[in-house]
Protein backbone atom coordinates (compact mmCIF):
# COMPACT_ATOMS: atom_id res chain seq x y z
CA UNK A 1 0.00 0.00 0.00
CA UNK A 2 1.30 3.73 -1.00
CA UNK A 3 1.85 6.35 1.57
CA UNK A 4 -1.00 8.27 0.08
CA UNK A 5 -3.39 4.89 0.29
CA UNK A 6 -5.47 3.65 3.55
CA UNK A 7 -7.89 1.14 4.44
CA UNK A 8 -11.02 2.34 6.41
CA UNK A 9 -13.18 0.97 8.67
CA UNK A 10 -16.34 2.72 7.51
CA UNK A 11 -15.71 1.49 3.39
CA UNK A 12 -13.61 -1.66 3.77
CA UNK A 13 -14.24 -3.20 0.37
CA UNK A 14 -11.55 -0.67 -1.21
CA UNK A 15 -8.61 1.55 -0.63
CA UNK A 16 -8.57 4.99 -0.33
CA UNK A 17 -6.43 7.45 -1.81
CA UNK A 18 -5.20 10.46 -0.94
CA UNK A 19 -6.26 14.24 -3.31
CA UNK A 20 -6.96 17.43 -3.01
CA UNK A 21 -9.85 19.38 -4.40
CA UNK A 22 -11.70 22.42 -4.94
CA UNK A 23 -14.65 20.74 -5.95
CA UNK A 24 -17.29 20.86 -2.82
CA UNK A 25 -18.02 17.17 -1.54
CA UNK A 26 -20.33 15.42 0.95
CA UNK A 27 -18.14 13.28 3.46
CA UNK A 28 -19.08 10.20 3.98
CA UNK A 29 -18.17 9.72 7.24
CA UNK A 30 -19.82 12.87 8.98
CA UNK A 31 -21.97 13.73 6.47
CA UNK A 32 -21.35 17.36 6.03
CA UNK A 33 -19.60 19.22 3.14
CA UNK A 34 -16.32 19.63 2.47
CA UNK A 35 -13.44 20.89 0.54
CA UNK A 36 -9.46 20.75 -0.02
CA UNK A 37 -7.73 17.86 1.27
CA UNK A 38 -9.79 14.05 1.25
CA UNK A 39 -9.40 10.73 0.94
CA UNK A 40 -11.81 9.01 -1.48
CA UNK A 41 -12.73 5.83 -3.45
CA UNK A 42 -13.48 7.21 -6.78
CA UNK A 43 -15.03 3.21 -7.47
CA UNK A 44 -17.86 3.93 -5.39
CA UNK A 45 -17.84 8.01 -5.21
CA UNK A 46 -17.09 7.59 -1.14
CA UNK A 47 -15.42 10.77 0.46
CA UNK A 48 -14.02 11.50 3.84
CA UNK A 49 -12.89 14.54 5.75
CA UNK A 50 -9.13 14.78 6.52
CA UNK A 51 -10.72 14.91 10.23
CA UNK A 52 -12.61 11.72 9.69
CA UNK A 53 -10.40 9.51 8.04
CA UNK A 54 -7.95 9.62 10.97
CA UNK A 55 -10.13 10.42 14.06
CA UNK A 56 -8.86 11.03 17.48
CA UNK A 57 -10.68 8.05 19.59
CA UNK A 58 -11.48 11.26 22.33
CA UNK A 59 -11.01 14.33 22.69
CA UNK A 60 -11.33 17.62 25.18
CA UNK A 61 -12.02 21.43 24.30
CA UNK A 62 -11.32 24.06 25.96
CA UNK A 63 -15.06 25.61 25.35
CA UNK A 64 -15.94 22.44 27.36
CA UNK A 65 -13.73 21.80 30.14
CA UNK A 66 -15.48 18.79 31.92
CA UNK A 67 -16.48 16.97 28.92
CA UNK A 68 -14.01 14.17 27.09
CA UNK A 69 -15.61 14.21 23.64
CA UNK A 70 -15.71 10.04 22.48
CA UNK A 71 -15.79 9.32 18.93
CA UNK A 72 -18.75 7.32 17.72
CA UNK A 73 -19.23 6.22 14.39
CA UNK A 74 -23.00 7.12 14.71
CA UNK A 75 -25.16 9.50 16.45
CA UNK A 76 -26.04 7.88 19.81
CA UNK A 77 -29.66 6.74 20.94
CA UNK A 78 -32.58 7.12 18.62
CA UNK A 79 -33.75 10.55 19.05
CA UNK A 80 -32.49 13.42 16.87
CA UNK A 81 -29.16 15.53 17.94
CA UNK A 82 -27.61 18.61 16.81
CA UNK A 83 -24.01 19.86 17.08
CA UNK A 84 -23.55 22.34 19.79
CA UNK A 85 -20.70 24.66 17.73
CA UNK A 86 -22.82 25.09 14.46
CA UNK A 87 -26.49 23.69 15.87
CA UNK A 88 -27.03 21.68 12.65
CA UNK A 89 -27.93 18.08 12.75
CA UNK A 90 -26.00 15.27 13.77
CA UNK A 91 -26.54 12.57 11.22
CA UNK A 92 -22.99 10.78 10.83
CA UNK A 93 -19.38 10.58 12.97
CA UNK A 94 -19.53 12.37 15.65
CA UNK A 95 -17.58 13.36 19.02
CA UNK A 96 -19.92 12.66 22.16
CA UNK A 97 -19.69 13.84 25.51
CA UNK A 98 -21.71 11.30 27.55
CA UNK A 99 -21.98 12.80 30.58
CA UNK A 100 -23.12 16.17 29.16
CA UNK A 101 -25.04 14.96 26.40
CA UNK A 102 -22.96 17.61 24.31
CA UNK A 103 -22.60 16.97 20.21
CA UNK A 104 -19.43 17.70 18.03
CA UNK A 105 -18.98 17.29 14.25
CA UNK A 106 -15.37 16.04 13.68
CA UNK A 107 -14.59 19.30 11.45
CA UNK A 108 -16.14 21.67 14.30
CA UNK A 109 -14.21 19.58 16.93
CA UNK A 110 -11.03 20.72 15.47
CA UNK A 111 -11.83 24.35 14.01
CA UNK A 112 -8.95 26.07 14.84
CA UNK A 113 -8.93 28.98 18.06
CA UNK A 114 -7.39 31.42 16.06
CA UNK A 115 -7.64 32.19 11.76
CA UNK A 116 -4.34 34.36 11.12
CA UNK A 117 -3.25 35.18 7.47
CA UNK A 118 -0.63 37.49 8.80
CA UNK A 119 -2.88 40.71 8.63
CA UNK A 120 -6.29 39.44 9.82
CA UNK A 121 -6.47 37.59 12.81
CA UNK A 122 -10.15 35.56 13.85
CA UNK A 123 -10.92 34.24 17.37
CA UNK A 124 -13.44 31.34 17.99
CA UNK A 125 -15.73 32.12 21.38
CA UNK A 126 -18.66 30.12 22.76
CA UNK A 127 -20.24 33.07 22.82
CA UNK A 128 -20.11 36.40 21.51
CA UNK A 129 -22.09 39.90 22.60
CA UNK A 130 -22.16 41.64 19.19
CA UNK A 131 -24.40 40.65 16.33
CA UNK A 132 -23.10 38.44 13.68
CA UNK A 133 -22.55 40.07 10.32
CA UNK A 134 -24.75 37.56 8.29
CA UNK A 135 -27.78 37.23 10.57
CA UNK A 136 -28.04 40.71 12.24
CA UNK A 137 -28.37 38.62 15.46
CA UNK A 138 -26.44 37.51 18.81
CA UNK A 139 -27.20 33.77 18.30
CA UNK A 140 -25.97 30.72 20.35
CA UNK A 141 -23.77 29.25 17.81
CA UNK A 142 -19.95 29.35 18.18
CA UNK A 143 -18.45 32.32 16.57
CA UNK A 144 -15.51 33.94 14.66
CA UNK A 145 -14.71 37.59 16.02
CA UNK A 146 -12.15 39.57 14.81
CA UNK A 147 -9.24 41.27 16.99
CA UNK A 148 -10.89 44.58 16.34
CA UNK A 149 -14.43 42.88 17.24
CA UNK A 150 -15.79 44.66 14.81
CA UNK A 151 -16.53 41.43 12.37
CA UNK A 152 -18.48 38.65 13.70
CA UNK A 153 -19.64 35.59 12.11
CA UNK A 154 -21.45 32.59 13.47
CA UNK A 155 -20.51 28.95 12.43
CA UNK A 156 -24.54 28.07 12.17
CA UNK A 157 -24.43 30.96 9.44
CA UNK A 158 -21.94 29.52 7.73
CA UNK A 159 -23.02 26.17 7.84
CA UNK A 160 -26.49 27.71 6.80
CA UNK A 161 -25.27 29.28 3.77
CA UNK A 162 -23.28 25.92 2.40
CA UNK A 163 -26.65 23.77 2.72
CA UNK A 164 -28.15 26.53 0.67
CA UNK A 165 -25.95 27.08 -1.78
CA UNK A 166 -25.03 22.99 -2.19
CA UNK A 167 -26.97 22.59 -5.42
CA UNK A 168 -25.21 25.63 -7.14
CA UNK A 169 -21.59 24.66 -5.68
CA UNK A 170 -21.58 20.91 -6.18
CA UNK A 171 -23.97 21.09 -9.89
CA UNK A 172 -22.87 24.29 -11.18
CA UNK A 173 -24.99 26.07 -13.64
CA UNK A 174 -25.42 22.33 -15.61
CA UNK A 175 -27.59 18.83 -14.37
CA UNK A 176 -25.02 16.47 -13.25
CA UNK A 177 -21.84 18.51 -14.10
CA UNK A 178 -19.85 19.17 -11.75
CA UNK A 179 -17.95 22.71 -11.52
CA UNK A 180 -14.47 23.89 -10.19
CA UNK A 181 -15.54 27.21 -7.90
CA UNK A 182 -12.88 29.45 -7.54
CA UNK A 183 -15.24 31.35 -4.35
CA UNK A 184 -17.36 29.17 -1.87
CA UNK A 185 -20.24 30.25 -1.62
CA UNK A 186 -21.11 33.72 -3.47
CA UNK A 187 -20.92 36.42 -1.23
CA UNK A 188 -24.01 38.27 -2.79
CA UNK A 189 -26.27 39.03 -0.69
CA UNK A 190 -25.36 36.84 2.43
CA UNK A 191 -23.52 39.57 4.66
CA UNK A 192 -25.52 42.27 6.96
CA UNK A 193 -24.25 45.56 8.11
CA UNK A 194 -26.44 45.74 11.52
CA UNK A 195 -25.09 49.28 12.74
CA UNK A 196 -25.48 52.38 11.04
CA UNK A 197 -22.04 53.94 9.48
CA UNK A 198 -21.17 56.10 6.49
CA UNK A 199 -21.10 54.38 3.03
CA UNK A 200 -17.23 54.53 2.62
CA UNK A 201 -17.15 52.45 6.64
CA UNK A 202 -19.99 49.92 5.45
CA UNK A 203 -18.14 49.22 2.54
CA UNK A 204 -14.70 48.39 4.01
CA UNK A 205 -17.10 46.93 7.05
CA UNK A 206 -18.42 44.54 4.46
CA UNK A 207 -15.01 43.95 2.77
CA UNK A 208 -13.43 42.73 6.05
CA UNK A 209 -16.35 40.86 6.81
CA UNK A 210 -16.33 38.79 3.53
CA UNK A 211 -12.43 38.32 3.77
CA UNK A 212 -13.20 36.84 7.30
CA UNK A 213 -15.89 34.93 5.97
CA UNK A 214 -13.41 32.92 3.27
CA UNK A 215 -11.51 31.70 6.24
CA UNK A 216 -13.93 30.73 7.99
CA UNK A 217 -15.72 28.64 5.18
CA UNK A 218 -12.64 26.63 4.76
CA UNK A 219 -12.32 25.75 8.11
CA UNK A 220 -15.73 24.69 8.28
CA UNK A 221 -15.26 22.49 5.55
CA UNK A 222 -12.47 20.73 6.95
CA UNK A 223 -9.40 22.18 5.48
CA UNK A 224 -8.37 25.85 7.10
CA UNK A 225 -5.91 26.28 3.98
CA UNK A 226 -7.67 25.29 1.41
CA UNK A 227 -8.94 28.10 0.07
CA UNK A 228 -6.58 31.30 1.32
CA UNK A 229 -4.36 31.60 -1.59
CA UNK A 230 -7.00 30.79 -4.42
CA UNK A 231 -9.78 32.73 -3.31
CA UNK A 232 -8.55 35.28 -0.91
CA UNK A 233 -5.91 36.75 -4.17
CA UNK A 234 -9.43 36.69 -6.22
CA UNK A 235 -11.47 38.50 -3.86
CA UNK A 236 -8.81 40.79 -2.67
CA UNK A 237 -8.26 41.63 -6.52
CA UNK A 238 -11.44 42.53 -6.68
CA UNK A 239 -11.57 45.05 -3.80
Amino acid sequence: MKYNEISHFSHPQHILKFEYTEVPFKCDGCKEVGIGSRYRCSFCDFDLHMHCTVPSLSISHPFYTKCSFQFLSRPPGDTPRYCNACEKDVTGFVYHCKTCGFDLHPCCAKLPMVLDDGELKLYLYRKVSSPCHRCGRKGRSWSYQSACKKYNLHVACVREMLVENWHELYFGGGKGSRKLQSQIPSLKNTLQTPHKRSKGKVKKCCEMAALALQFIISAVLGDPTALIAGVIGTLMSRA
